[in-house]
């Protein structure tokens, strides 16, 4: 189809979909199908031998998902994409795909704590070793690199804590050693951040969150080369079989078409929320990379759109006293997800950060005093009405 488009805002709606070549449909059909009929049995060894191009069962391949995977990767700026059932299952695909046994990963300071899990399982099984870093100088990242050092996966902005790390500087290092650059792009989307056009290698994303908007899928998604894609689509998505439903990709496919509306919503969202919570007594401090006083402002503005729709903030008191906040609200739900219309938070230490070791979660700065904020669509004043008055409670 003829490129009628140079924006995101259109991309988003538009692109990997014409709807001529599926009988005027204006929405993409859900192939909801598990297997897909040969005309003859010459066709299908042509197909699994790869001379032909086509369906064949639904774990290698669906056109709905085609599309979505289609649209991803341009949005990204990428070559191709992939779709999984989870953002997990992305993250764990493209490490594997990276990685044999006695390899080194190089982490950001400050990771998921289902990805610090996975970290732990690889090194545990296949001696696959990592070392964190916060990534600040190139001198810093130089100095943690070794021999075996085959990846550099980064966050960013980190989750919880909502440090930023400068991707074009660890490009440059990466570049020198022959080293991949992965980055999970979650809490940014692609309207606020692409890693790619930045000459990093890999970007992944738990659709769950931003992509999908609306709280009712869990997937994943990643953007690479054609060559990376093709060989995690032959290897660690066909074999380990983390892949996605027709109607859940479907389902992102509509959520996505709203993405820019909604991102711009969110952080304006939490730019009038953040300026409140910094004032209120009860807050020790605010962190989120909106801030002009955050300390990675210039690094954000660098290659950020906006500051994004995530506020993390220390209370003062005690965990107990973190607890008692979240346990006042009456409009914000206590929820671990994130990127929905509907205000979530959370309290990482006792949530999603919970199995990672508390020395280390002190080192990555989740205290027991921080407390998750993934700012919605509602009015902000209703959603400040709400944090108030629980802080108040304090």
């Amino acid at each position: 189809m003829d490129k009628l488009y140079k924006h995101i805002e259109t991309a988003v709606i538009h692109e990997g979909y014409d709807p001529k070549q599926y009988m005027g449909s204006l929405a993409a059909p859900i192939f909801q199908t598990s297997t897909f009929v040969f005309d003859h049995a010459e066709q299908g060894e042509r197909r699994f031998s790869g001379e032909e191009e086509g369906y064949i069962y639904s774990r290698l391949g669906n056109p709905t998902v085609k599309i979505l995977e289609d649209r991803i990767a341009m949005l990204e700026r990428g070559e191709a994409g992939l779709a999984f059932g989870s953002g997990m299952a992305a993250v764990s695909a493209v490490l594997l795909a990276l990685t044999k046994a006695n390899d080194h990963i190089i982490c950001s300071q400050g990771l998921y704590g289902c990805t610090f899990g996975l970290l732990r399982l690889m090194e545990e099984k296949y001696n696959i070793t990592h070392d964190f870093s916060e990534l600040r100088t190139e001198e810093q990242v130089e100095a943690i690199i070794r021999p075996e050092t085959v990846c550099i996966y980064v966050e960013t902005p980190i989750n919880p804590t909502m440090k930023i790390v400068d991707l074009a500087m660890v490009v440059k290092v990466a570049k020198k050693y022959g080293i991949a650059v992965v980055v999970d792009n979650t809490f940014s989307s692609p309207y606020l951040q692409q890693p790619l056009v930045l000459d990093c290698d890999v970007v992944l994303h738990s659709a769950t969150k931003y992509i999908c908007g609306h709280g009712d899928v869990v997937a994943g998604l990643v953007v690479g080369s054609k060559e990376f894609i093709n060989k995690v689509a032959r290897t660690t998505q066909k074999d380990i079989g983390g892949i996605i439903s027709p109607f859940d990709a479907w389902l992102l496919l509509r959520g996505l078409k709203t993405l820019p509306v909604r991102m711009d919503r969110h952080s304006e969202n939490a730019e009038k929320l953040f300026d409140k919570l910094k004032k209120h007594p009860s807050v020790a401090q605010v962190f989120y990379p909106g801030d002009q006083d955050h300390p990675d402002y210039e690094i954000m503005k660098k290659q950020m759109r906006q500051g994004g729709g995530i506020i993390s903030f220390e209370i003062k008191g005690t965990k107990k006293d973190a607890q008692k906040l979240l346990n006042a609200l009456k409009l914000i739900k206590i929820a671990v997800s994130l990127g929905d219309a509907e205000t979530l938070i959370q309290h990482p230490a006792t949530m999603t950060h919970s199995s990672v070791p508390s020395k280390k979660r002190e080192e990555m700065g989740i205290t027991d005093q921080l407390i998750r904020l993934s700012v919605g669509l509602e009015n902000w004043k209703d959603l400040w009405e709400d944090l108030n008055q629980a802080l108040d409670s304090l």
